[in-house]
């Protein structure tokens, strides 16, 4: 009896270590709370990628050394119901970057927006949301979700 109480606990703690770095995935506490901006920002890589895109990007810092950059954004699927595609950001683009930067001070962080060259704004839907709540996300979201007031087909 003993030695199966003893195998509960050691699979039930094995059970939460493990569930601990899955619930955290989502949190925002690796993230500044305020949003830094890099313009000028060079695309060098758009990694149109599941479970989350990723852009890389060159800026040069306060010295003038050019630094490398990641953002994370959402997934493919997020991105595309508030416009955005595989090709929305190429190698090359000059943009702005919004961003919430990793708090331990490494070049990497949360998308909020993008600008690109030529003015449009591709915004990302956890932290940045969408203009124009296309994404179905929030209480007056729209997306084409049961309940929500927008059209898909816009």
């Amino acid at each position: 009896m003993k030695s199966k109480l003893v195998m509960a606990c050691v699979l039930g703690s094995a059970l939460l270590g493990v569930s601990g770095p899955v619930l955290a995935h989502h949190g925002n506490a690796a993230y500044e709370n305020k949003v830094s901006e890099f313009k000028q920002a060079t695309v060098t890589k758009f990694a149109w990628a599941n479970p989350h895109s990723l852009i890389e990007f060159d800026v040069k810092d306060a010295s003038g050394k050019v630094v490398h950059w990641t953002a994370e954004t959402a997934s493919p699927e997020a991105l595309k119901l508030i416009g955005w595609n595989k090709s929305s950001l190429q190698p090359g683009d000059v943009i702005t970057v919004d961003m919430y930067a990793a708090k331990t001070g490494l070049p990497a962080g949360r998308l909020n927006k993008v600008v690109l060259a030529d003015g449009t704004v591709l915004h990302d839907t956890q932290l940045g949301g969408d203009s124009g709540n296309k994404s179905g996300y929030g209480p007056d979201a729209g997306g084409g979700i049961p309940g929500g007031s927008g059209n898909q087909s816009k």
